[in-house]
């Protein structure tokens, strides 16, 4: 019998998903059930299901293509219906064709590549600052500075109110501000909302667009039919948010599986020209992002099950990732894993955008740690590490380590 949807909700299960995916796999490629708030999805865990729902078109982001009336939206303020559909992650072509070529070319490998220096830099400082104490909460000190830094400078955001970003980002991303049909309407949307409207307007008063990723945007807005006041705003809130929390999550996981794996971190620690394939592997393994959601725009079959126009699809990433029939030794770690195959940053049209920025972050954050702390180790029991309350994201709130 599956699990209840009580269970994606408990301490155990964010602790360690990967039993309660085996179950599910075991039992079905794709099953009816609710989650926690009531909402009726069929979640998608086999890794060939999973493959053909990311690259099937008749699987949309947006729910109003496939759902003459969507429940949670109608009703609300326009801008927060906005917030719901108007950037990449809600957008089927051709409005998500558009919106992907504004923002593209600045996370083009060539551009991202020419980052490295930089972040390497912003890495180094975060550890001068830890070093003498020993000690430090790697989440908060390291993870979630480094990939927030950038991607603030990549906007032109100032650097001061980084820690209020934090905050907003962390409480949406708890609300379910990336998968839910409708986000929510908290005061940390709307502070975030309001943060980046002032922000948009104290450019275009300053008549400074800059060459920043945020000046290009600016720039797109004022030319006819390329970028609405909506979509301007509502990318780059998309931007702010899945710009870093994929990183944070991804060093998050990353370096705690390590930890648990001493013989994996000292193999890359003597051969560091594995980076690449580690970052690969802690990808796959650690599963950052846990799940993407579509909606079935006509009726269709995926795993045997029966899927009517309308219905809310869970492709379920991490399960697919961790499936024997996928990867050999799947619930192994293994640097050195030839080929790696994983769906960490999706397939398709939406693949995500930022996959060679997080690479490169990725392989930076586990070079230096290893490189600069070779005595790292956790600070508490592996039991004790308390992960963030989200299904979509995974990681932990915070890794206490020695050094």
């Amino acid at each position: 019998m599956s699990p209840p949807a009580q269970v994606f909700t408990t301490p155990r299960f964010r602790a360690n998903p990967y039993p309660f995916y085996a179950q599910i796999r075991a039992e079905s490629p794709a099953y009816r059930t609710r989650l926690p708030d009531g909402t009726e999805v069929v979640v998608v865990t086999g890794p060939g299901d999973v493959a053909t729902a990311l690259r099937d078109p008749r699987l949309v982001k947006n729910i109003h293509h496939a759902r003459d009336r969507a429940p949670g939206l109608l009703g609300r303020v326009g801008i927060v219906r906005s917030l719901a559909n108007a950037n990449m992650l809600r957008a089927d072509p051709p409005e998500h064709t558009r919106l992907r070529a504004l923002v593209h070319q600045a996370f083009s490998p060539r551009l991202v590549e020419m980052m490295r220096v930089h972040i390497q830099d912003i890495a180094d400082q975060l550890i001068d600052r830890v070093e003498p104490a020993g000690r430090m909460d790697l989440i908060e000190a390291f993870a979630f500075p480094l990939p927030v830094t950038v991607i603030c400078e990549l906007l032109g955001i100032p650097q001061r109110d980084i820690s209020k970003i934090r905050r907003w980002s962390g409480a949406l991303i708890a609300a379910g501000l990336l998968s839910r049909e409708s986000p929510p309407l908290t005061r940390d949307l709307l502070q975030l909302l309001w943060y980046v409207r002032r922000l948009v307007r104290a450019r275009r008063q300053q008549g400074a667009l800059g060459d920043d990723l945020m000046g290009q945007l600016l720039r797109a807005r004022e030319a006819e039919d390329q970028l609405t006041e909506s979509e301007l705003i509502s990318t780059i809130l998309l931007l702010i948010i899945a710009g870093h929390e994929t990183t944070v999550n991804l060093i998050g996981t990353g370096m705690f599986a390590l930890l648990l794996n001493r013989e994996q971190l000292q193999r890359l620690q003597q051969e560091p020209a594995l980076i690449k394939a580690a970052v690969e592997e802690l990808l796959r393994f650690g599963n950052p992002v846990q799940l993407v959601n579509r909606y079935a725009a006509e009726d269709l079959e995926i795993g045997g099950v029966r899927v009517p126009r309308g219905t809310h699809l869970v492709l379920m990433l991490a399960a697919a990732n961790r499936d024997e029939r996928f990867v050999d030794r799947a619930d192994e770690l293994d640097i050195n894993r030839a080929p790696i195959q994983h769906y960490a940053f999706g397939q398709g049209i939406h693949y995500c955008l930022g996959a060679s920025l997080a690479r490169l972050e990725g392989e930076i954050a586990f070079s230096t740690l290893l490189r600069r702390l070779p005595n790292m180790r956790l600070a508490v029991p592996p039991e004790e590490i308390v992960w963030r309350p989200s299904v979509e994201l995974r990681g932990p709130s915070a890794l206490p380590v020695l050094f």
